[in-house]
């Protein structure tokens, strides 16, 4: 008796595992039909050309519980369910991207995570918030509208330039504590934020001739440049002990690193495609101006793909520029505008979590035999480096979450502003930990609305246009980090909660 029903259970697992595996490779093919980005090996199609249709939530984790479901079958449904996520992606497309979003951004979370160590401890860190961030909003908002004339192969070469020139300008100037003033750090500063700007609305434009995954491939190198670089810059100034100098004069050598990934790396043929027909239509069929057309890696974010080329546009005579000038911003207008809802999400968290980092962060003080510190300078990098794991976490979930709804996150993220400068008042908080752990949701959430913000207008926007959107999207984040840098300098955040602090027998903001 026993016997039998123990073979009618193994005939039922069996089954089970059949139709398991049937429903696997359903799932896998229709998936990969909806998730899978462009072939550059197989298909001559543009990369571009059809975007998947958005999956919103998170990938089904397997239900090893399932009444109708064994736990071998569930573990093979959701491999498939990952493999079909990634289904279709090109290695060399992918490592490009990372790269491209590890080294542009890396030097500026360098910067904000040596702060401390550039202006000292009685000028605001906003200060340098505000010189590394201002001049790439100021970039972003102005270089669509002549970038479009310089080559991408040339805006490689040039981005490494300027911020290598702005790191060592960093490096050399003598320190404040040997009397040396900010004026030669600021100014290099501001020559890695302007490559760092420049650089963004570049990538992100060039993610629109590459595809779904190069999007998220970027967004993941760019968190994983937070976390790099606040790491990076901790552990060589507070566990190896080496000189504020040498480390930035070790990073002025990462953005090498960009020429390697865009020559190497990255596969050309996306970028050497041929304007579409479109335009020999509306020339009439003139085979002369159609022999004219460029490359598109000589087209930049405003280069309208109805439009002639670039050589026809360098030909043409002064009133043309006139033209396209104020055609270019008919277009802008067309395409910010309709999607301000979409981007105010975004500038609300990047204001609260750059005035949380730079004016807030470093008066979150514990007595140092309650935490794990030697002194108190280490919660400034501490707290940069656990914020920037969870932004690396949260801007590499692309493939697997898709937020739809993303007003909630930016007041949570206002939630945890309000929360933190509380803490800095009353120190409420029993243990420096749990403070480790906001600061990491601070960084989850900044990483998920970056992704899905950008996700959304690449799913929304009309292909024609979708190169100039995605770069010119990336003012919103800019124009929250620099309100936050106004807000923390003019209305003396810092200097207000150290004040507080020290009033109260708390003079540890004065130690740092």
């Amino acid at each position: 008796m026993l016997g039998a029903q123990r073979r009618e259970v193994v005939e039922l697992e069996r089954i089970e595992d059949r139709v398991g595996l049937a429903v696997n490779v359903v799932l896998a093919n229709g998936a990969a039909k909806e998730l899978s980005g462009p072939s550059f090996e197989s298909s001559s199609h543009d990369a571009a050309e059809v975007s998947p249709t958005p999956q919103y939530g998170a990938l089904p984790a397997p239900d090893n519980g399932h009444a109708m479901s064994s736990p071998s079958s569930s573990w093979a449904m959701f491999r498939a369910r990952m493999n079909a996520a990634f289904a279709g992606a090109d290695v060399r497309v992918v490592t490009a991207f990372w790269l491209f979003g590890l080294i542009n951004n890396v030097l500026y979370v360098i910067i904000l995570s040596a702060a401390l160590d550039l202006v000292g401890p009685n000028v605001p860190k906003a200060v340098v918030l505000l010189a590394d961030i201002v001049p790439s909003l100021v970039i972003k908002l102005c270089a669509p509208y002549f970038i479009h004339v310089i080559p991408y192969s040339f805006r490689i070469i040039l981005f490494v330039v300027i911020s290598s020139w702005g790191m060592l300008l960093l490096a050399l100037a003598p320190p404040y504590t040997d009397g040396g003033t900010i004026t030669t750090k600021m100014a290099g500063v501001v020559l890695a934020s302007l490559s760092s700007g420049a650089g963004e609305l570049s990538f992100l434009g060039l993610t629109h001739f590459y595809g779904t995954f190069s999007q998220a491939a970027w967004g993941s190198g760019t968190g994983a440049a937070g976390l790099i670089g606040a790491g990076y810059y901790s552990i060589t100034t507070t566990s190896i002990g080496l000189s504020v100098k040498v480390s930035l004069l070790a990073s002025s050598c990462l953005p090498l690193v960009m020429v390697l990934s865009f020559f190497l790396v990255l596969p050309r043929s996306p970028l050497r495609r041929i304007v579409p027909s479109k335009r020999r239509d509306e020339n009439g069929g003139n085979d002369e101006e159609d022999d004219d057309v460029s490359d598109l890696e000589d087209r930049g974010l405003l280069a309208d793909p109805l439009e002639g080329s670039t050589t026809s546009i360098k030909s043409s005579e002064p009133a043309s520029w006139k033209r396209k000038f104020f055609h270019d911003l008919r277009r802008s207008r067309g395409l910010i505008i309709p999607y301000t809802l979409s981007i105010l999400p975004l500038m609300l968290v990047y204001f609260s979590e750059y005035l949380i980092n730079q004016s807030v962060a470093p008066t979150l003080l514990f007595p140092l035999k309650q935490t794990p510190f030697t002194e108190y300078r280490s919660f400034y990098p501490t707290y940069a480096t656990i914020y920037q794991l969870g932004v690396f976490i949260s801007r590499s979930s692309l493939p697997f979450l898709r937020l739809p709804y993303l007003y909630s996150l930016g007041f949570l993220q206002l939630l945890n502003l309000a929360l933190l400068i509380l803490q800095s008042l009353y120190i409420f908080l029993p243990s420096v930990y749990i403070v480790f752990a906001v600061i990491f949701w601070v960084g989850i959430i900044g990483g998920l609305v970056y992704v899905n913000t950008y996700a959304r207008i690449a799913d929304d926007v009309p292909e024609e246009e979708r190169e100039f959107a995605l770069g010119a999207v990336t003012v919103s984040d800019s124009a929250g980090i620099t309100l936050a840098g106004l807000v923390g300098v003019v209305g003396g955040v810092e200097e207000g909660l150290c004040a507080w602090q020290v009033g109260r027998g708390r003079g540890w903001c004065k130690r740092l």
